[in-house]
């Protein structure tokens, strides 16, 4: 019972980080779209690649974290 819990929180988990890289990467292609289109400076696109860069390194920690805890549940 506990590893069948165990299993359903690191898929629920999995795919949060995979609805995050994925919105993370259509938000940022929109913004830098949007941001060309209204001509933003280069100062907000860069805020916005180093909002998508934090998303993504949190999910790169999550990841991590699954498989550290996959590892540890099978032996």
């Amino acid at each position: 019972m506990t590893d069948d819990l165990t299993e359903q929180q690191l898929a629920r988990k999995g795919r949060m980080v995979a609805l995050v890289i994925a919105g993370s990467m259509l938000g940022w292609m929109v913004v830098q779209w949007v941001g060309n289109q209204a001509g933003l400076p280069g100062r907000y696109a860069l805020l916005f690649d180093f909002a998508a860069l934090g998303a993504l390194i949190w999910a790169l920690v999550n990841i991590y974290q699954i498989w550290r805890a996959r590892q540890k549940a099978e032996g």
